[in-house]
């Protein structure tokens, strides 16, 4: 299971929400072996006074959360960061130095989806990669 977040300010998400999500899913897909038809993005779209950042970031500053289940590989977990960073940059050219990227893990116990712990749940994917 993995959830995604991404902030950023609106003028600038909404030009390449639709790519940037699938950039995402396909570097998720990819680097976790996670199923294409899980796919669980959400845009979190901003003004310019709502979202305060320095100086030395653009309008293209964005911020993604990947919210998922421990298990993961430290270099799994790290192949996907670089992924991210690397697809995003040469597809829709935002500069690494706009992009900030956190993998969030909690238990499997922790998680509630189909009315049951994501530790009784039967998954059609492995998370210990």
């Amino acid at each position: 299971m993995a959830q995604v977040k991404i902030y950023g300010l609106k003028i600038s998400l909404d030009k390449i929400k639709s790519e940037l999500s699938d950039i995402i899913h396909q570097c998720i897909v990819e680097s976790l072996s996670f199923p294409k038809d899980k796919k669980y993005h959400r845009f979190i779209s901003l003004q310019k006074d709502e979202m305060i950042f320095p100086d030395d970031k653009s309008e293209q500053y964005t911020i993604i959360e990947i919210m998922m289940m421990e298990g993961r590989e430290v270099e799994t977990k790290k192949d996907l960061i670089k992924s991210l960073f690397k697809n995003i940059h040469q597809k829709l050219n935002i500069e690494n130095s706009d992009l900030e990227i956190c993998i969030i893990e909690s238990p499997a116990s922790n998680w509630g989806f189909r009315g049951m712990t994501g530790d009784e749940i039967k998954l059609n994917y492995k998370v210990k990669v």
